[in-house]
């Protein structure tokens, strides 16, 4: 380890972003090094600036904890914001929380809908719940219990949470609406299926 430090630190002091963002790692989880959030911040910084989505997206997370940085929401969705752009789904989902819940930008659940869109159409689960709870509780969009039973259904795959959220839901079903749900998240599923593979192909 302390070898392959050396080449990530060269590497990372000559300006490469991505060992940049190792080297913020590093110094996160105390990998190599004395844990410092402030040197971890430094290092995500450096490559966050160079536009390395995963790097900004965890200096959003420090500005939010007020990790290695003052503690700053407004900070923490401007950089979300940038790697939200750039299609990180973790950043879709923190940034989508925000306007959900005004924190560091106004309450605008319009666009926390469209920040959960964009990550559940990468098949983040988290996102995926949430457009299933918009779509239950008329969020954002037009309540439409068949599209809420579709995201739900697909987040509980994995996450129990979710079916947890689904059974609740199917209890203000009918039989009739479960059935049209059950199609909806195939068909859904086949979507994100679909942009998966062509963000994929664009890379």
């Amino acid at each position: 380890m302390p070898q392959a430090l050396g080449w990530i630190r060269k590497s990372a002091e000559q300006g490469w972003a991505e060992a940049q963002y190792v080297l913020g790692i590093c110094y996160n989880t105390g990998a190599g090094v004395a844990k410092d959030m402030v040197e971890a911040a430094k290092w995500y910084r450096k490559a966050a600036d160079q536009g390395l989505a995963n790097a900004q997206f965890w200096l959003g997370v420090y500005y939010a904890d007020g990790n290695g940085v003052a503690k700053d929401q407004v900070q923490a969705v401007s950089w979300w914001r940038k790697a939200a752009v750039q299609g990180y789904d973790m950043a879709q989902m923190a940034l989508a929380g925000c306007y959900a819940n005004g924190t560091g930008v106004a309450k605008d659940q319009v666009q926390a809908v469209k920040w959960y869109r964009k990550g559940a159409e990468q098949g983040n689960v988290g996102c995926l719940e949430q457009m299933g709870v918009y779509y239950a509780n008329g969020l954002g969009v037009t309540k439409n219990l068949i599209e809420a039973y579709a995201y739900l259904s697909l987040a509980g795959i994995t996450y129990e949470h979710a079916r947890q959220v689904l059974t609740a839901h199917e209890k203000m079903m009918s039989a009739v609406q479960i059935a049209a749900g059950k199609n909806r998240a195939i068909v859904l599923q086949k979507e994100i299926d679909a942009k998966k593979a062509a963000k994929q192909a664009g890379k």
